[in-house]
């Protein structure tokens, strides 16, 4: 690997080597550094040694499956995960995003589709949690703060609080729910939702935003039959309840 400390360094992980050559030459021509693993473990070992910037993750490797990979690195690492899988069931990609997965993309894929998604996901990261600021009107009194109901977000600390206790998130939960918070009882659709914080110029998989949203209920909702603050509007999409 050529290595530059001002470039985004990318772990590949997949047992194909065809395919890592591919991956390498293109992330090679759009400026950015890379890792290699082959295997599961080998991959756990590099991402909480090397610290990536973003991890792209096949589904079906060797001594540990991409899920449990998945799982582990999430478990200490809060970093962009990109899963690669030729398979298209809907089981499969329901899974790595309950485990953590920010996306995923199905073998045999469109180069340009994947470096677009890689840079979508890299600019969320550089972008949480300061940039793009709530205007005045919906912040509270105190500075880099949201406050709807039970629910508070600290933009500063990247911290959310429900009713008085931290809730763990990941990055792409916050900025849902950040995206929600900043316009309270506004209904906002699942293609927005994947436009403004998955960021990509396309539609991609509606079923995305459906799984994100179902797992950050989980984390801050009572009841998850009966949310009270993460709400759906059957049809349209999802916002959230201010009852001021």
């Amino acid at each position: 690997m050529e290595e530059n400390s001002d470039k985004k360094t990318i772990l590949i992980v997949d047992d194909e080597k065809p395919i890592v050559d591919m991956l390498i030459f293109n992330l090679k021509k759009e400026g950015y550094n890379w890792l290699e693993a082959y295997d599961g473990e080998t991959a756990v070992e590099i991402a909480l040694k090397e610290k990536p910037d973003l991890i792209l993750l096949d589904v079906m490797l060797p001594k540990l499956d991409g899920l449990s990979v998945c799982r582990k690195i999430k478990n200490t690492l809060n970093i962009p995960i990109l899963m690669l899988s030729a398979k298209g069931e809907e089981l499969d990609k329901i899974l790595g995003l309950e485990l953590g997965a920010d996306d995923y993309i199905t073998k045999p894929f469109s180069v340009r589709e994947l470096m677009a998604r890689i840079k979508a996901n890299l600019r969320k990261v550089e972008s949480t949690p300061a940039t793009n600021p709530v205007p005045e009107k919906k912040k509270s009194s105190k500075s880099g703060i949201i406050e709807v109901g039970e629910l508070e977000l600290n933009l500063d600390k990247f911290e959310v609080k429900v009713r008085g206790n931290v809730i763990d998130l990941t990055i792409r939960e916050f900025e849902v729910l950040r995206f929600l918070a900043e316009q309270p009882n506004l209904v906002i659709t699942r293609e927005l939702l994947l436009e403004k914080v998955w960021g990509y110029e396309y539609y991609g998989d509606i079923r995305t935003v459906d799984v994100t949203v179902r797992r950050i209920r989980e984390k801050i909702e009572k009841d998850t039959s009966n949310p009270q603050i993460l709400i759906t509007k059957r049809g349209v999409g999802y916002y959230i309840a201010n009852p001021n």
